[in-house]
């Protein structure tokens, strides 16, 4: 009888222990908090973390969190080692709190030309040498050069021009027979020693190879930093459009661009910006950066957003919530226009440039584009008078939604936290 009473005891216990458990995990405060990053930037304003929390966490000097230790990195941001715990005894999650000294920014908006010169030339594709007996051969291919390769030197000269390697392989053939081409191969650097074929069809010695030196498109400009005029663009990598391989920078520039048509986004196809590069550029820039959130360098010119005449703050992952935005993008002309979006969803934890589903919901945009569209990509993002992040990528199936970069993550591939805490 008596151990019928424990059993039910202890089942009574597990039986609330289940409720309660049942409902934190369908908290989405809870949800955030199990979710929290290893490493979490706040802005100084956000310190008093307060809530339904303060109610369930072990409180201390007003805060949610309960310090572990403190110390002021050589930087000049203060950083917080915390840790959560369910009514100060049961350990939930610990990380590091990076409380940053402000940043404002001025959100761009502007559409730009892009040109790049890769570094090195790219294979795109494989084609047949037809040699004086009519055969065909591949020897580029069957040495193991690949589509995405990088061509780097031939015969100990750098190539940087599908016409400078059109030269090299040609001279090759003509004195040594032999060619040793240096390439990257997944970022491996490689050597093969290949033998050129006189194509009767061109008169000249080839590989059988098809190359690209240069990548050009619209997109748009999603910051500028005033004060040291560097900025941020598309937030995503550019690619090559045959190879889908990212695109190593040897040189490039941006510039303005004017969009004469729109060809409307639909479901299975995604919609584009048509435009053409400004010959009389109020401002130009340089590409220093191709990286996962976007192309980055520095400007000289005039930069102009009629609605910002003056930079903004900048609005960390930890600001940022579900609920009404606002993007500036251009759709006829030069002319920057603001329109509502709203932010589906916001997934912390990803370094990437798909870190929030941005959904437009303005009526003017939806019936101009049909919702995000090609060469929308670095469109800023503003929620609650804070530049947050830029739009990157949509939705092939609902061109109505895409995705968001964060704005710390661009600024992650800039000096411009190093300048933030130096300060």
């Amino acid at each position: 009888m008596e151990d019928d009473k424990k059993v039910k005891k202890k089942s009574v216990i597990f039986f609330i222990s289940l409720l309660f458990w049942t409902f934190l995990s369908f908290d989405p405060n809870f949800q955030q908090v199990v979710q929290f990053p290893d490493h979490y930037l706040i802005s100084k304003e956000q310190i008093q973390l307060k809530g339904v929390w303060s109610k369930l966490v072990k409180v201390e000097n007003d805060q949610i969190v309960t310090v572990s230790s403190a110390m002021s990195n050589s930087l000049g941001s203060e950083k917080l080692e915390v840790s959560y715990k369910l009514f100060g005894i049961f350990p939930l999650r610990s990380g590091e709190v990076e409380v940053m000294n402000p940043i404002k920014l001025i959100p761009g908006g502007q559409s730009i030309g892009v040109t790049l010169q890769t570094k090195g030339v790219m294979v795109v594709g494989q084609a047949p040498v037809v040699d004086e007996s009519g055969k065909k051969m591949f020897p580029a291919k069957e040495a193991g050069i690949e589509v995405g390769d990088i061509l780097l030197k031939i015969n100990n000269l750098d190539v940087r021009t599908d016409q400078e390697v059109s030269n090299a392989i040609h001279m090759a053939g003509e004195q040594k027979g032999n060619a040793s081409v240096i390439y990257k191969h997944n970022d491996q650097i490689m050597e093969k020693i290949i033998k050129p074929i006189f194509c009767v069809e061109t008169g000249r010695y080839r590989m059988g190879l098809f190359v690209r030196d240069e990548a050009a498109g619209v997109g748009t400009l999603s910051f500028l930093d005033p004060i040291s005029m560097q900025y941020g663009a598309l937030g995503h990598v550019i690619t090559d459009a045959d190879t889908n391989q990212k695109i190593e920078v040897y040189n490039g520039k941006i510039i303005a661009s004017t969009i004469y048509a729109i060809e409307k986004g639909k479901r299975g196809h995604p919609g584009e910006k048509i435009g053409s590069f400004v010959n009389n550029s109020a401002f130009t820039g340089t590409i220093e950066k191709n990286t996962l959130t976007g192309i980055f360098g520095s400007i000289t010119g005039q930069v102009v957003n009629p609605y910002y005449k003056e930079a903004i703050p900048v609005g960390w992952e930890s600001e940022v919530k579900v609920g009404p935005a606002k993007i500036y993008t251009v759709i006829q002309g030069e002319k920057i226009e603001e329109f509502e979006v709203n932010i589906d969803r916001v997934m912390h934890n990803r370094t990437d440039s798909k870190n929030m589903i941005v959904r437009v919901t303005d009526p003017r945009l939806l019936e101009a584009t049909g919702g995000i569209i090609q060469g929308m990509s670095g469109s800023p993002i503003v929620q609650d008078g804070k530049i947050i992040g830029a739009v990157t990528h949509v939705f092939v199936n609902d061109s109505q939604r895409g995705y968001g970069v964060f704005i710390q993550n661009m600024l992650n591939e800039t000096s411009q936290l190093v300048k933030n805490k130096a300060a």
